[in-house]
């Protein structure tokens, strides 16, 4: 698999693990008793997807520079 192939692969595995963090995170805040800590837990798959939505945003411009 191409660096190119890999990074868009990734980046849709890490959409999926964004969106289940997030519905974790909606149902236990909706909780009686709220865990607060939680709600921190999509930012990390968000940080990633921001990168390597970033890049691959990137690509064909830098494509065509070359």
């Amino acid at each position: 698999m191409t660096g190119k192939n890999w990074i868009r692969q990734s980046h849709r595995w890490l959409s999926i693990t964004f969106t289940v963090t997030v519905v974790a995170t909606v149902v236990a805040l909706t909780r009686e008793e709220p865990v607060v800590w939680v709600s921190y837990l999509p930012l990390l798959p968000l940080a990633l997807l921001l990168v390597s939505g970033m890049y691959l945003f990137a690509q064909p411009y830098l494509a065509r520079r070359r």
